[in-house]
């Protein structure tokens, strides 16, 4: 375990940041290489078909996963605050958590997934495979849940290697896989689902194992096996806001992804594809605002305030300069990162993916502001603000994706996304400014009351 309220700031960061970084890039990875597979071999249509997908899971994974990131902010808080019990309780109240929302999303979502995807307006021509991909991710969606929670009860007490070993077989099993059950058993596209669901399996059980042999803080006896209604409370305060949270920006991708489908197969594709080149430009973004919660709260709770500041700029400009560079190379470059998905006689789909990428990639360092301070405020136990740029996101890609769909232009479609990020930072900028002022102060009295002390016992 790793604690985080000590030790030079930038390079605790750096440190704990690129275990996450390598995690998230081989959980895209082992994602994009089902679009890759289906694309290459079943065709443009089964792309689509995977592609049209991405919303609803966003919308309903996200939100059990979302809420997995709010219950382990506690953990992290109180590790912080050197609290063993309270980290105890507070890891099998989180699981508790997860496998019950988990189970119970699961069968709803399962049990109506055809209706949901005509009301999204999936194409006719997609909904049998856009159905058959889901059935399994849904299904058994308490898998990657608990992965997740998993993952994220050792982030918060400072250990974000073990994931990342995870993950990593995760990503080796996926990909073999993925031959096995769609090169050689010829399942369609429904096998690229199963895969994805047994490789994370064997995730969750390596995750598990290394609780139980190697990480006592999370060791809970019978003592912490009991229902305590104001452990339940504070739990549901942080997860369910940060649930919220993930589907209310998940509806406004839902949104988008409906103007998409009314635009057509194409359009559909390319914003398969451009979406995973998205996916990769944000890994450094994430992993950094991932860092950045685990690095708040455990300085929160262990009242480092100044920390959290030193901590929360150097964040920033790490991720702008990413993003910045990333975007430069990608305009650069965007034809070859397109056909590696598609071949290149799909000329429609390439130049349709092509102004995606000019729309997006010109906002991402706003986007790195976006989630850097969001996961710090996070950190700090903050729900109300966070919630309220879901709603920006909200409002900002609904607007934009049905003037863009009656008018029936890509071009204006495409801009939903960059212009939710400009709303959601309008509100988290002032509040961050504020945040960082305050505890300014409060490292200020904290030197003045240490030279006080100095001097009285000097003389």
């Amino acid at each position: 375990m790793s604690d985080l309220t000590r030790g030079p700031i930038l390079r605790g960061i750096i440190w704990f940041t690129i275990p996450l970084l390598i995690g998230n890039f081989f959980q895209v990875f082992y994602a994009t290489v089902d679009t890759l597979i289906v694309g290459q071999t079943l065709g443009p249509m089964a792309l689509a078909a995977v592609g049209a997908t991405g919303a609803i899971n966003f919308l309903i994974v996200g939100f059990a996963q979302g809420m997995t990131g709010g219950l382990t902010i506690i953990m992290a808080q109180r590790f912080g605050a050197k609290d063993e019990g309270g980290v105890r309780r507070s890891f099998f109240t989180g699981l508790s958590f997860t496998v019950i929302i988990s189970l119970i999303l699961g069968l709803i979502s399962s049990a109506f997934l055809q209706q949901i995807l005509q009301v999204m307006q999936t194409p006719s021509d997609l909904i049998n495979n856009s159905r058959d991909f889901m059935y399994f991710g849904l299904g058994g969606m308490i898998i990657p849940n608990l992965y997740a929670y998993l993952a994220n009860a050792m982030r918060s007490l400072g250990n974000s290697k073990t994931p990342l070993y995870a993950i990593i077989l995760a990503s080796v099993l996926n990909i073999g896989l993925d031959y096995i059950v769609i090169l050689c058993f010829h399942t369609g596209v429904w096998g690229a689902g199963l895969a994805t669901l047994m490789a994370e399996l064997f995730s969750v059980f390596y995750l598990i194992i290394y609780i139980k042999r190697k990480v006592p803080e999370l060791h809970f006896s019978k003592s912490d096996i009991k229902y305590d209604e104001a452990e339940v409370k504070e739990h549901a305060r942080l997860g369910f806001p940060m649930a919220f949270q993930s589907s209310i920006i998940a509806i406004g991708s839902i949104t988008l992804q409906v103007a998409l489908n009314m635009l057509g197969e194409n359009a559909v594709a390319a914003n398969s594809i451009a979406s995973k080149v998205d996916q990769f430009a944000m890994l450094p973004m994430i992993s950094l605002g991932l860092a950045m919660a685990t690095f708040a709260g455990q300085n929160y709770g262990a009242k480092r305030y100044n920390r959290i500041n030193e901590g929360l700029a150097d964040s920033l400009w790490i991720g702008i300069i990413w993003s910045i560079v990333f975007a430069v190379l990608l305009q650069i470059f965007h034809f070859y990162v397109t056909t590696a998905f598609i071949t290149a006689s799909a000329t429609k789909i390439i130049e349709l993916t092509r102004i995606y990428y000019v729309a997006n990639s010109s906002f991402y360092w706003v986007l790195a502001v976006l989630f850097i301070t969001r996961s710090t405020l996070q950190g700090l136990g903050d729900t109300k603000i966070p919630t309220i740029c879901g709603f920006m996101e909200l409002i900002s890609r609904v607007v934009v994706a049905v003037i863009g769909v009656s008018l029936m232009s890509y071009h204006i479609v495409v801009f939903a996304s960059p212009l939710a990020w400009l709303g959601s930072t309008s509100i988290l900028i002032p509040t961050t400014i504020k945040m960082y002022k305050t505890y300014r102060k409060a490292y200020d009295g904290e030197n003045i009351q240490i030279n006080e002390k100095k001097t009285i016992k000097t003389t």
